[in-house]
């Protein structure tokens, strides 16, 4: 084993990110991304420190042919990660990028039409109430419930379709991988060249959801100033559409990144948060049920979409406390 795989193994052991050991060395991300990939090579003073803080031999780091720690330098940090490791193949790997490119894509649009679903019921119930179509306003709010009912189903199976494909690679999620030789290279070509994508479309997405609250203030005006009670619920359904084009964008690219992530064991996927991201699954669940509950319970849709920023600025909290009660096992 050389080197620069001696390194990663080393790193995702302990469950840091590069930055994490790049800051422990007091070098640039850079530096330890190019020794990982063996483009270059550390000086002497790195490899005693990388020493000290990988609790290892310089021996074991420089010669090639010890494979193992002895006994006594072998235990790994206690930090409540999982023992079990598996190795992941370069067909694995380019066949789960392949996957979660087409997963991300489908799982956005499902996001999208989830919020998207209360757009006809509120403009069909605003129209009819205003006289604009001639349907009676309880049958224009039924037909707009029945169409809500079936993009959330229609949503939902594609939730579930994508779930199912995803199967073969949860263990991504769950367990602590080894990639073989070459795929963690190839990984982080592909992550440093949609890097930029990423970038532009977080950037759009949260800008988005920002000002998607612009046109109920609009309308807000536009109501106390000349009373019309059309234009109140376009700004609505505009807040809708704005506020779903943005989650999209944020879920895709996030989900996107995520998938590069995971194979590096970076991020939200380092060794310590995959523990601590076992019940992310209910979190978002439990708050789809807040969102849809408080949604049909009050007919308040132009104000339940809070539900979602609210539950994004929450998890960052709710991560950190699982964080903290792993270490603390």
């Amino acid at each position: 084993m050389i080197l620069a795989d001696k390194i990663i193994e080393n790193r995702k052991k302990n469950g840091w990110s590069q930055e994490d050991l790049a800051e422990k060395l007091g070098v640039s991300r850079q530096s330890v991304s190019k020794w990982e990939s063996a483009q270059a090579i550390p000086d002497m003073k790195k490899i005693l420190q990388l020493s000290e803080v990988f609790g290892v031999s310089t021996d074991y780091l420089i010669k090639d042919e010890i494979e193992e720690k002895p006994a006594a330098e072998a235990a790994p940090v206690d930090n409540g990660l999982e023992e079990t490791v598996r190795s992941v193949s370069m067909e694995e790997a380019v066949s789960f990028l392949k996957y979660n490119e087409t997963a991300a894509s489908r799982i956005s649009t499902g996001v999208m039409i989830c919020i998207l679903s209360p757009v006809l019921l509120i403009l069909l119930g605003g129209l009819a109430e205003a006289g604009f179509i001639p349907v009676e306003e309880r049958i224009a709010e039924l037909g707009g419930t029945a169409i809500l009912l079936i993009m959330i189903a229609a949503a939902v199976g594609m939730f579930i379709r994508e779930g199912m494909r995803g199967k073969k690679y949860e263990y991504l999620e769950k367990i602590d991988i080894e990639t073989e030789y070459g795929v963690n290279g190839m990984v982080k070509e592909r992550r440093d060249t949609y890097a930029e994508t990423h970038s532009r479309r977080l950037i759009i997405g949260v800008m988005l959801c920002i000002i998607s609250a612009v046109p109920l203030l609009g309308a807000e005006a536009v109501h106390y100033s000349n009373n019309t009670d059309l234009f109140p619920i376009l700004c609505v359904a505009l807040l809708l559409i704005m506020c779903a084009v943005g989650v999209k964008l944020i879920v895709l690219t996030c989900s996107r990144q995520g998938g590069y992530d995971r194979l590096l064991e970076e991020g939200d996927y380092s060794r310590l948060n995959k523990k601590a991201g076992r019940y992310d699954g209910v979190y978002w669940a439990i708050a789809t049920a807040v969102y849809l509950g408080w949604s049909f319970v009050t007919s308040r849709w132009e104000l339940t979409w809070i539900v979602w920023p609210v539950a994004g600025v929450l998890f960052a909290a709710y991560r950190e406390i699982m964080k903290a009660i792993v270490r603390s096992r």
